[in-house]
């Protein structure tokens, strides 16, 4: 029992840091960038007006200039930030390296962390078919490795033959959050690709959302080699359903065009029904990393304070 309970604290801890890792590498990039508007700890610098409070003066540097300025620190909010993770079937591909659910665990860790630097509280729901956790949203330390313990336990407990119902999950958190919050949703987002009755519900519970004048992002998690570009080698492949089971035997060369006209058109109609209601869709490909995340959170946030 002690040696488990020491697994569980050691893999916690390797999750808080990669978490602390993506996100001061993140800020440190932003520091260098056109976007250092967005930095996390205050905005910036500037000169002491007489008379003002001497409260957020900067003491150290004034002992390296011999110059009063002063900390303008970014406005405080009561942003509330929900975390919707799909965890289906379907998000444990690719089978070898990291699969689309590792990706959105440590992509959700890092957000949290970037939650609490800002000040802004956060809750986390898991789901496939159906919600199978759901935690309020707080900002305390101790509420993020309570979320952290969840994340592990999504990690390493990927679901078998798991299908997904993302619209009855919106339609449900619609009606949990009775604040105004920012609503970000991790999926493949594969559920209605062949089902233009189930793209019509997604979006009638999107619209829910809305309503109730939440902002919404969904990050589109994907393999793009395989999923996208569908870039397997030139022999037959044994192909299987994650989610039915469902198995098909076939040469990619055979199928590649189809299989790329028929994911274009979806994709399209989904970037058009994003427009639409104005929700945020962005990629983000296993391959390219946290950033894109974690600057989506930050525009989408600098929007709504």
């Amino acid at each position: 029992m002690q040696l488990n309970e020491d697994q569980e604290i050691r893999h916690l801890a390797n999750l808080e840091l990669l978490a602390r890792q993506v996100v001061e590498g993140f800020i440190t990039g932003l520091h260098q960038s056109p976007f250092h508007g967005f930095s996390v700890e205050f905005a910036e610098h500037r000169l002491y007006n007489s008379g003002e409070s001497v409260k957020n003066i900067d003491w150290k540097l004034l002992a390296r200039t011999d110059k009063l300025f002063v900390k303008q620190f970014e406005e405080e909010t009561n942003l509330r930030c929900y975390l919707l993770l799909d965890t289906s079937s379907s998000m444990n591909f690719p089978e070898k390296g990291l699969n689309k659910l590792q990706f959105s665990v440590y992509a959700a860790a890092s957000l949290m962390y970037l939650f609490k630097k800002q000040r802004d509280a956060f809750g986390l729901c898991l789901f496939s078919n159906r919600i199978d956790w759901m935690s309020q949203a707080k900002s305390t330390s101790t509420h993020l490795f309570y979320l952290y313990a969840e994340l592990e336990k999504a990690y390493n407990q990927p679901k078998k033959n798991a299908p997904t119902d993302i619209a009855s999950v919106l339609h449900h958190i619609a009606g949990q959050i009775h604040q105004r919050s920012m609503v970000i949703l991790f999926s493949d987002m594969l559920e209605n690709s062949l089902n233009p009755a189930k793209l019509q519900a997604l979006f009638a519970a999107v619209q829910h959302l809305k309503y109730n004048k939440h902002e919404v992002i969904i990050f589109n998690v994907s393999d793009k080699q395989k999923e996208l570009d569908f870039n397997f080698d030139n022999r037959p492949h044994h192909f299987i359903d994650i989610e039915s089971g469902e198995q098909v035997r076939v040469h990619p060369g055979k199928i590649r065009e189809q299989y790329l006209a028929a994911m274009h058109q979806y994709r399209h109609e989904l970037q058009l029904k994003c427009a639409q209601y104005h929700i945020d869709l962005v990629d983000a490909y296993i391959e390219d990393g946290y950033n894109a995340v974690l600057k989506q959170y930050l525009i989408k946030r600098n929007s709504m304070i």
